[in-house]
Order: C-alpha cells, then structure tokens, then sequence
C-alpha cells in the first residue's frame, strides 16, 4: 500500500504508514519508504547549476587574525571579512578556538536527542515559535507548498538559557558551546563594524548585544529514498545578523553566488558562517543576507548544528545605520524590533528573502 503522510510541525498529526501513528521525518524515513509522499515533491534542485566550491572558492577566513597584536594583519582580516559579507555572504572559519572535542560532544548530544523516541520528543515540541524549546518536522507546514525532509529542534539559549534535559548531560555541553560561539559573533561583530566604517563596537552597543538573542537549532536529514526530488531545507535567508554552523561530516549546504548554487566543503573543524537578514537591514543593503538550502542523501544521515546570533529581542529598534544613510543611499528597510521580524520570519513558509522583502522600501 502506498505511504501517505500528514506531517505537522510539531508532531501533533497523524501519519498512515500501513497503520495510523505519529511520525517524525526520522521515523518515515526509517519505516522502508522506498518513494516520497508527494507533499515533499520539489522542483527547485532542478532550477540552477551546482558548482563544487573549488570551481568558485568560497572564502576562508582566519579568525585569530582579527585579535592579532600585528595591525596589518589585523586589517587585512577585516577587510577580507567585508568583502567575503559584501560578495557572498558567507564564509568559512578556521582558527576559531573552540576545541574539536567540545563541538563533537554537543554533536553526539543532538545525536541522542534525535534518538529519542517520538513519545519522548514529543515533551519538548512546543505550542507556538515563542515557546523556548521546540522541536517537530518541516518549517512551517501551515504555510509551506511543499514540506522539507527535516527534524529540527530550536532552544532559546540567551539572554536565558533554555535547553531539552535529555539526553543526560547534553545541557551542560551546549551551555558551554552556545558561550563560545556567541564570544565569536561578538569578535566578528566588531569587524563587520569596522569594515563597514563604523566604531568597532557600534553593533554591540547600539544593538544591546549583551541582551542579544541567541538561538540554537539542530537539524536533522535522514536517508530519502528520493533525494533528487525531496529538499531538506528550500532557499533560504537566516533572521539574525550572523548563523554560525557545523555539520557532522556529511556536506549538504549549498549557497547560492551569481546565478549559481555552490557546494561548500568546509576544512575539517571549521566553522560555516552565514550573514543574515539584519545585518543586510543594518549595513542598509551593502552586505546581503546569504541565501542556501540543503540537500540530502540517500544514504547517509546529516546532522547540523546552527546558533543564530541577533540584538536584544524586545528593546532594540532594528533599522539602517544612520550613518550610512545619505541622499545617495536613502534607507532601504523600514525600521522594526526583532521580535516583530522573528514573528514575521518564522510564521512564514521559507522562500529565498521573503521575511525581508517584506520590509524592503522599493524605489
């Protein structure tokens, strides 16, 4: 009998796989499928060509160079972060000081939380995308054309820490990684401030960075029995100002640069750096918000980790840098809080900028 599926995004319901249950993409994918249901049917890994990341390199960016004590070096490291902002959006990190042993920890934590059963999940998914801790299937499957060959689960990790008490001692390792990434969005920070012109800490301090809103997602992509026709992300851009990421080993971001989907094969340990919606809201247009997606595999399991990194949620008032507005670049966003902007992202299906084409001034 063939497969059909009503997946929600909080697991709430039902499937008919030969019988009537709950499921996760996990489980479908684990139940002998050997066909998508149509719901997942996608057109868009057939749209542009795929280029391999050494046909356009995507750059590479040293992080202890922009702490160096050597000031040309120094500025050498911030302007090759602005224009790897400027022309792509994205970038890998190497150097960044997090041990490999701590990032694999919290891999094999989401491991386990992903091997929970469904019943067990089903704790923390969530009532509405508010809720601290959250987790389910898809995006957002009220809103989407076509649904994503993904699990996921999202925490709230500051300025309060939310995390899933399960599996044992999982928290305490993501407390301590969600720290460090967020101490290498602020260094980052400072560069993109400087290379935009502006005072190193001009972001954090206009954007009560201390109060910043940090989210951490997992996702995870099973096998599909047809990963030509299924996505396990669609295009995409990211809500906050930076999305720092790493992967299991299984490479399966691509980003999209002039008209072209690139593969990225980051260098082992290294971080994959995404610029996001509000920073291109901030630098009023001059740095682009990146857009990617993710493919699957037929055979092999990808498990990503991605903390976004944003200014305070509630108290700041997210709008173009007044001081690079002028008459000959007038503001190109209209102004917004990030929570409105959040709301706006997340309550939306995932297509390219559309959260942000939203607020976009058109000329």
């Amino acid at each position: 009998m063939a497969a059909t599926i009503n997946i929600s995004s909080d697991f709430s319901e039902q499937a008919s796989i030969n019988s009537t249950k709950p499921v996760t993409i996990k489980s479908l994918s684990e139940s002998g499928l050997t066909s998508i249901p149509s719901s997942f049917a996608s057109k868009t890994l057939q749209d542009l060509p795929v280029l391999d990341s050494s046909e356009d390199a995507i750059p590479i960016l040293d992080f202890s160079l922009l702490s160096s004590s050597n000031s040309k070096q120094r500025q050498k490291a911030i302007q090759d972060l602005g224009q790897a902002c400027e022309e792509w959006g994205c970038f890998l990190l190497i150097n960044h000081g997090i041990p490999e042993s701590l990032i694999n920890s919290v891999m094999e934590g989401v491991k386990g939380f992903f091997d929970l059963s469904d019943e067990e999940k089903r704790e923390f998914q969530g009532k509405n995308i508010f809720d601290p801790i959250r987790c389910g299937s898809s995006f957002n499957t009220a809103a989407e054309k076509v649904h994503c060959w993904r699990d996921f689960f999202k925490v709230f990790v500051h300025p309060d820490f939310h995390f899933p008490h399960k599996p044992s001692g999982f928290s305490d390792t993501a407390f301590e990684y969600v720290k460090r990434i967020r101490e290498i969005a602020s260094e980052l920070l400072k560069g993109v401030s400087e290379s935009l012109g502006l005072e190193p800490n001009y972001i954090s301090k206009a954007m009560n960075m201390e109060s910043s809103f940090q989210v951490f997602i997992a996702n995870l992509y099973p096998p599909c029995p047809e990963p030509e026709l299924a996505v396990g992300i669609p295009p995409h851009s990211d809500h906050g100002f930076l999305t720092i990421l790493s992967e299991n080993g299984i490479n399966g971001l691509q980003t999209l640069h002039n008209g072209n989907w690139v593969k990225l094969n980051p260098p082992l340990n290294a971080l994959m750096v995404n610029t996001a919606d509000l920073l291109e809201i901030l630098s009023n247009g001059k740095y682009k918000s990146n857009v990617h997606r993710a493919v699957l595999y037929s055979n092999a399991t990808r498990i990503t980790m991605a903390t976004s990194n944003g200014p305070s949620f509630e108290q700041v008032i997210i709008s173009p840098a007044a001081e690079l507005v002028n008459e000959t670049h007038p503001p190109a966003y209209t102004s917004c809080t990030y929570r409105q902007f959040y709301e706006l992202h997340q309550s939306n299906s995932v297509d390219m900028k559309s959260a942000l084409d939203r607020i976009r001034i058109l000329t």
